[in-house]
């Protein structure tokens, strides 16, 4: 359907930078279609065959996560690209794709995750504007600022879950307020593994671990933030859980004495 929509787009551009006389509401279009020269043919139908293509690839990849090399008990996985990998870390690419997002704020992850993930789980059973269940995905993930704040002042952490194939490009609106859509972008993320729990300890220790070889190896990352990602249902025994820490690779991505993957 998008390239259908975009196609048509670039016919009514067409129309009124050098193909005559155009409009939508009457048939003369055809005539004036038909008076484009064969070179402008050809041009539209690169473009719009261009247009498709790169539809296509600025879709998120989401599909089943059998394709991961981990355990998780979803169906439909948000998947990527391994750019390179180290030892001690991975760079990723991910393509863009839509969430269901809530922000909390708590001076304590473990409390604040606990209240976004049951807010989000309540919009995927159905508290959104049809009514309408929604499959559970994977990852989890949870922005959380990087601010240097006291142990007791809150900090805001910003929990998103993946919404399904079938719903990235309508998903049904939130009831709650304090729920919403969003986009991320096309991007590459340096990421940590790690199994067990995910908590606010093990999530601390692992970003520090990462950023620390991060900067080892001189590899640019934004450091205002961070974000732990979960991929397993919280009555997952932790021997089986699957767990990350990803920071945003800044510039060309850096992997020393890596393995440069295809």
């Amino acid at each position: 359907m998008q390239c259908v929509l975009l196609f048509f787009s670039l016919l009514v551009l067409s129309g009124f930078s050098g193909c005559g006389h155009f409009s939508f509401y009457n048939s003369s279009w055809i005539v004036a279609l038909r008076h484009c020269t064969k070179q402008s043919s050809t041009m539209f139908l690169l473009a719009a065959l261009v247009g498709c293509l790169l539809a296509l690839t600025a879709e998120a990849r989401i599909g089943n996560c059998s394709e991961l090399s981990f355990y998780t008990e979803t169906s439909q996985c948000l998947l990527f690209k391994v750019i390179c990998e180290t030892n001690k870390y991975e760079v990723r690419r991910y393509e863009a794709a839509k969430w269901v997002t809530t922000t909390e704020w708590s001076w304590s992850m473990d409390i604040a995750c606990m209240n976004a993930f049951m807010r989000l789980f309540d919009y995927i059973s159905g508290e959104n504007e049809n009514g309408q269940k929604i499959e559970m995905t994977a990852p989890v993930v949870i922005k959380i600022d990087e601010e240097k704040k006291w142990f007791w002042e809150a900090k805001q952490y910003t929990m998103s879950f993946l919404l399904p194939k079938e719903h990235q490009a309508n998903p049904p609106t939130p009831k709650d307020n304090q729920v919403f859509i969003s986009d991320t972008p096309a991007l590459n993320v340096y990421v940590r593994s790690y199994g067990g729990w995910m908590t606010s300890w093990t999530d601390c220790h692992h970003k520090e671990a990462l950023m620390y070889d991060l900067m080892k190896d001189g590899a640019s990352f934004k450091g205002n933030c961070h974000f732990g990602v979960g991929y397993n249902s919280p009555m997952t025994l932790w021997w089986n859980r699957h767990n990350e820490v990803w920071v945003i690779a800044e510039g060309n991505p850096v992997c020393s004495s890596s393995e440069e993957m295809d």
